[in-house]
C-alpha cells in the first residue's frame, strides 16, 4: 500500500507547481509478510507455546501424577508466591522502575502484621499495616530515585535497611502460630467430590493480575505508566508529570511486595525476618522468561504469570521423576538463557525483514 506525498519540484517554488511522489507507508497488519507475522506472533505469544509443550512433555514423562487436577492445583499454589513477587518487578520494570528490595519489604509487611497479630490486634489491622508498609517504602525510593540516584543501589541499600528493621520488630526471632491468617493461606475453596479444593493464594494471584492487566491496559494512568516506562522524557515533554509516575511505579511494586509477604505468612502461618533473595532471582526469571523489556515501556502481566507458572511445572514434574531439587534450578537457568537469545534473534529477524520488505517496496515503485 502506498499514500502519495505532494513534494515540491526544485526551482518552481515561485510558480506554485508541483509533482507527486510515491511513498511506501507504514506497513499494516494486513499488509504484513507472513513470514514476520509468524516471527512476531512467536515473540509475543511463544511463552504461551513453551508452557503448553511443557506440560505435555511432562504428562508422559511423569504420568500418571503429574496430569491430574490436584497437580494442577499444586503447580498452580507453588507458582502463586513467585507470580506476586514476579508481578512486583515486572510492572516495575515495565514502568520504567527496576525495584530490588521486594524481599525486604516482604520481611517488614510480614513481620509487622506478625506482631500485631501475636499482641491481640485484629487481622484487618495486621493485614492494612503490612500492606501500607509496602506503600511507605515505595514512596520512599522514589523519592529518593527522583533526586538522580541509581534506583537499582537504592533499592539494594533499601533492602539491607528492611531486614535489619524486620530482624527488630520481630527480636530476631519469628512470630509462630499465625492462624488467623488460615483464610488466605493454606484454606482451599471450591472443594467438590474428592477434590480437595483450589487453594485461596491462587484466588489472590487470579485477581491481582486481572486488576494489573485491566490498569496497564484499560486506564488513563496505566497507559501512562508504560509511556514513562518507555520514555519519560518525551512524556515530561508532552506536559505529563512523569516523576509523579515513578514513584507510582515504586509504590505499585512495594504494594504487590508486601501482598507477597502477607500472602507467604499466610501459607507457612509464621512471620520471619529473613529477606531471602531467592524471591528476587525467581522472580527476575520469571519475568525475564515472558519477555519484559528491562529497558521498559513493554511486557505483559500475563505473559508474567506464564512465566512463573513454567517455573513450578519444571520444578513439579522434575520432582515426581525423583529428580533432585538443584536440577530444576539448572534447567530454569538454562530455559532463561536459551528464551533470551531466542527472543534476540526474533527480534532481530523482525527487523530484519521488515527492513528488506520496506526496500523492495521502494524499488519496486522505481522500477
Amino acid at each position: 500500500m502506498t499514500m502519495t506525498v505532494p513534494t515540491p519540484v526544485p526551482g518552481s517554488e515561485s510558480s506554485g507547481s508541483t509533482t507527486t511522489t510515491e511513498r511506501p507507508a507504514p506497513a499494516t497488519g494486513s499488509d504484513m509478510p507472513r513470514a514476520v507475522t509468524v516471527l512476531v506472533f512467536l515473540r509475543d505469544r511463544g511463552i504461551f507455546l513453551l508452557w503448553g509443550l511443557l506440560i505435555v512433555v511432562f504428562a508422559f514423562w511423569a504420568s500418571p501424577y503429574f496430569f491430574t487436577i490436584d497437580n494442577a492445583t499444586l503447580v498452580a499454589n507453588a507458582a502463586a508466591l513467585t507470580a506476586l513477587f514476579a508481578a512486583g518487578v515486572g510492572l516495575g520494570i515495565m514502568t520504567g522502575v527496576l525495584d530490588l528490595s521486594l524481599p525486604g519489604t516482604a520481611a517488614i509487611a510480614s513481620c509487622v502484621c506478625g506482631w500485631l497479630l501475636t499482641h491481640g490486634y485484629p487481622t484487618w489491622l495486621g493485614l492494612a499495616a503490612g500492606l501500607a508498609c509496602g506503600v511507605v517504602v515505595g514512596v520512599f525510593n522514589g523519592l529518593i530515585a527522583l533526586r538522580g540516584f541509581n534506583p537499582i543501589i537504592v533499592t539494594i541499600g533499601t533492602l539491607s535497611v528492611l531486614s535489619g528493621l524486620a530482624a527488630v520488630v520481630a527480636g530476631g526471632y519469628t512470630f509462630p502460630g499465625l492462624t488467623q491468617l488460615e483464610f488466605m493461606g493454606t484454606h482451599r475453596y471450591l472443594s467438590f467430590g474428592t477434590f480437595s479444593g483450589i487453594p485461596a493464594p491462587v484466588f489472590i494471584v487470579a485477581a491481582v493480575f486481572v486488576v494489573g492487566t485491566v490498569f496497564l491496559t484499560r486506564t488513563r494512568d496505566g497507559l501512562r505508566l508504560m509511556a514513562v516506562g518507555g520514555n519519560a522524557e518525551a512524556v515530561r515533554r508532552a506536559g505529563i508529570k512523569s516523576s509523579r509516575y515513578t514513584v507510582l511505579g515504586f509504590v505499585i511494586s512495594g504494594l504487590l511486595a508486601s501482598l507477597g509477604g502477607l500472602v507467604t505468612t499466610a501459607v507457612v502461618t509464621e512471620a520471619s525476618p529473613s529477606a531471602s533473595p531467592a524471591i528476587i532471582f525467581s522472580a527476575l526469571t520469571a519475568v525475564a522468561l515472558a519477555g519484559v523489556a528491562l529497558t521498559g515501556g513493554r511486557g505483559s502481566l500475563p505473559r508474567v504469570l506464564v512465566g512463573a507458572l513454567i517455573l513450578a511445572t519444571i520444578s513439579n514434574g522434575l520432582t515426581i521423576r525423583g529428580i533432585q531439587p538443584y536440577w530444576a534450578t539448572v534447567a530454569t537457568g538454562a530455559l532463561l538463557l536459551g528464551s533470551l537469545m531466542f527472543e534476540r534473534v526474533l527480534q532481530t529477524s523482525v527487523s530484519n525483514r521488515l527492513m528488506a520488505t520496506a526496500n523492495l517496496s521502494v524499488h519496486e515503485k522505481k522500477g
